[in-house]
């Protein structure tokens, strides 16, 4: 299965040029599935609500989710990338720090990022959507099961355990990532729930309202013994494909007596 990640600077407010710079890193790659970063129609450091009220989008229409459902139907492939999203409940709108999972026939799953980094708590809503885990099946692969977490989600190991007992096979993992932790944690997410994981992280610097935001690139694939498959530099756009084998991922086995669902204790970890 072709696995890829797309690491790239959105452009704070330039939702269109931020697409036409998806659509030309993605343009004469072949991929089954893509993973995108945190925000990447947007940019991150937002100062106002009127900023986020005019940069969010509804995902059953909006521009950015459209491009993107354009470059799935292409590609015949599916994409994970991370959105503002806004949403009407109850006639109140919301905005949430969402990540969307488009398939090649036009559908779409959505996940919330449940645990709000820093000013984020300003402008987001926390996520309300349980974890889940979406099938997908294409092109030399069936019935692949995909969890979505978002940046900072990384840093409860809860996430991650919950999506691999739901049947995760690979996290996608959308980042705009400052903390210098992140990519050399993943390795031990991968491996304590024996599942790939793809970070595909943002580059460049952020200046807005007195703020300064530094990302820290580096996006990686990892498979589930831990193992590097693939590491990104820290400040350039590319977009690098790895064939993984999903299946791999389902071997909970450490060895002939150890398997790591089947040996826990549940019973033990409760607060």
């Amino acid at each position: 299965m072709k696995t890829g990640i797309l690491q790239f600077k959105p452009i704070f407010g330039k939702v269109k040029e931020n697409i036409k710079n998806i659509e030309n890193l993605a343009r004469g790659k072949e991929f089954d599935l893509l993973v995108l970063p945190e925000l990447a129609s947007s940019g991150y450091l937002f100062a106002s609500i009127d900023e986020l009220e005019e940069l969010s989008e509804f995902p059953e229409d909006g521009l950015f989710c459209n491009a993107l459902r354009k470059i799935s139907e292409k590609k015949n492939a599916y994409i994970v990338s991370g959105f503002p999203e806004k949403a009407d409940e109850g006639g109140k709108t919301r905005f949430y720090n969402s990540s969307i999972l488009i398939s090649p026939d036009g559908r779409y799953y959505i996940y919330r990022k449940i645990h709000l980094f820093y000013e984020e708590k300003l402008w987001f809503s926390p996520g309300n959507i349980p974890l889940e885990v979406h099938r997908i099946s294409g092109r030399g692969y069936e019935d692949v099961g995909i969890g979505m977490m978002i940046c900072f989600d990384w840093f409860f190991p809860e996430t991650a355990r919950a999506l691999a007992l739901r049947g995760a096979q690979i996290i996608c993992h959308s980042s705009n990532l400052v903390m210098p932790y992140c990519q050399s944690a993943m390795s031990v997410r991968a491996l304590e729930n024996q599942v790939f994981t793809v970070t595909s992280n943002r580059t460049g610097r952020e200046i807005c309202g007195g703020k300064e935001m530094e990302f820290t690139g580096g996006s990686v694939i990892l498979n589930p013994n831990g193992d590097y498959l693939f590491r990104a530099s820290r400040d350039k756009d590319e977009l690098a494909v790895i064939e993984i084998d999903p299946a791999l991922a389902l071997n909970k086995n450490l060895n002939s007596r150890n398997n790591i669902f089947k040996d826990r204790r549940s019973e033990f970890y409760e607060k």
